[in-house]
């Protein structure tokens, strides 16, 4: 994706002087061994390298193969950090970066969807070895959700929930990066199409007003009624999703929930329907069910056609979240804060986080407040 690495780093580092702050803010993290399980994308070398610089062992395995950077790797490998990852990578050496890294014997964990801790923790069940990690950070909506059914065996921080970030990326990055990058994957608009946004969290809210600003015709699928009623009042029509199925022209899923389009949605879709993912996990779409059933072609990078009957759906990304795989994500300066914020994390985990009970905690204002 990117042609000069250098120069793109350097592109980025010099947007994000908040995360520069920040950085330059940490205590000595000489005594640190940080497991990192994240997206490693560009906008992560600056955060990954600053750590460095300030004495940290770090281990990096991703939370999405589809959305690695093999040169970032690469990059920061050379700059000292221990890896295990590397685009779309297999199922299996996905899990088995998981083990590498407890193994590796971390103090302190970084997540995006709290697969480390939920590998340790079944480890725990098993009576395997474990690491004694001292505290843990956790920044997606479904890594929370995995959190809230099991009982942690050291402190998490919850920064998922804080307002800069549900307010910033969930709420306005993540729908704005998914309709670019939409536009410059298949070189279509939104103009004179109905499309159906699927879950009303913050992800789907900005999901939905950035496709009506792009001129589409806007339609919410929510489950939950406090959500749906919270979409009607925002001017959205709610609907059904086995009737809109039929009638929609892109359907994009935000719920960070497995198994939300399904094999009957797919099969009541109209001939050139777009699907997309924005949400963290990747089998929002019954993706087997199109394998299986489907002959398949890529008419464009990341645009796979499955010729399902007598029409060919378009599945983006091969429903990975679309934006990261397909895209840049989140504008540098913008995620200059969600970085700047997270490396404040990692600085609170280190020190006056490593004190408390475990348990499931929000990441305390005066941690973060002071990057912005």
């Amino acid at each position: 994706m990117y042609q000069d690495f250098q120069a793109e780093l350097a592109w980025a580092s010099l947007h994000m002087p908040r995360t520069r702050n920040a950085i330059a803010s940490l205590p000595d993290l000489s005594n640190v061994k940080l497991a990192c399980n994240m997206h490693l994308d560009l906008k992560m070398a600056p955060l990954v390298e600053g750590l460095l610089s300030r004495g940290c062992d770090i281990f990096l395995t991703t939370c999405n193969p589809t959305t690695v950077q093999d040169d970032v790797v690469s990059y920061l490998i050379d700059k000292g950090a221990t890896a295990h990852a590397w685009r779309d990578m297999s199922e299996a050496d996905w899990s088995e970066s998981f083990d590498k890294a407890l193994a590796w014997q971390p103090t302190h964990l970084c997540e995006m969807g709290a697969d480390l801790t939920t590998r340790l923790h079944e480890n725990i069940k098993a009576n395997k070895p474990v690491p004694s990690v001292v505290s843990g950070l956790e920044a997606t909506g479904s890594g929370i959700n995995r959190l809230n059914g099991m009982a942690p065996n050291y402190p998490i921080f919850n920064w998922d929930d804080l307002p800069v970030k549900e307010g910033l990326h969930n709420r306005h990055m993540v729908g704005l990066s998914a309709w670019q990058t939409f536009f410059q994957t298949t070189h279509l608009t939104l103009h004179e199409k109905v499309v159906v946004v699927i879950g009303y969290g913050l992800v789907g809210q900005g999901v939905a007003a950035s496709a009506k600003a792009f001129g589409a015709q806007v339609q919410v699928a929510e489950l939950d009624p406090a959500r749906a009623l919270q979409a009607k009042y925002d001017g959205w029509p709610v609907v059904d999703l086995n009737e809109a199925a039929s009638q929609a022209d892109v359907i994009a899923t935000a719920t960070g929930a497995y198994g939300v389009v399904n094999s009957s949605h797919l099969d009541n879709m109209k001939d050139g329907t777009f699907i997309l993912n924005v949400g963290h996990v990747a089998q929002e779409i019954d993706v087997p069910y199109l394998k299986n059933n489907a002959t398949h072609s890529e008419p464009m990078p990341y645009v796979n056609a499955y010729k399902l009957g007598n029409k060919t759906l378009y599945l983006l990304a091969d429903g990975s979240m679309f934006n990261l795989t397909a895209g840049y994500g989140d504008s540098i300066n913008a995620f200059d804060v969600t970085l700047a914020v997270m490396a404040a994390g990692i600085g609170y985990i280190v020190n006056e986080g490593a004190k408390s009970e475990k348990g499931l905690y929000l990441l305390p204002e005066a941690a973060w407040k002071s990057v912005l």
